[in-house]
């Protein structure tokens, strides 16, 4: 009876070895699972890199409008400084004529004034 009782305590007592408990999957599972989860990996990397390239062409078709703005945007800067420098050296002119007519003035004006 020592014999029994001693097997027994062996596989349930306090000394017995731990033991864990798994279940193990067919490898078929694992093969598919694998497949499946590259398979998802695939689609969303494949999403990204198309809608990523729209996003690229609209943001260079957006690039390439206001590139265009930019460079009406200059050359109406480059007209409009012109016709400033125009218009200042025309003031200029007009100012100095202006002046010259003053003094033609002032000289006739003395001419009256001594003959009286």
């Amino acid at each position: 009876m020592k014999p029994v009782r001693r097997r027994i305590r062996r596989h349930f007592g306090l000394t017995a070895k731990q033991v864990a408990v798994r279940s193990k999957r067919p490898w078929y599972f694992q093969l598919g699972a694998t497949f499946l989860f590259m398979g998802v990996g695939y689609l969303v990397a494949y999403w990204q890199f198309a809608t990523g390239s729209e996003s690229l062409r609209q943001t260079v078709l957006d690039n390439q409008a206001l590139n265009t703005k930019v460079i009406q945007v200059e050359r109406q800067l480059q007209i409009e400084q012109a016709a400033q420098s125009v218009l200042t050296k025309e003031l200029r002119e007009v100012q100095d004529e202006n002046i010259h007519i003053k003094e033609d003035l002032a000289f006739y004006k003395n001419m009256m004034n001594g003959k009286r």
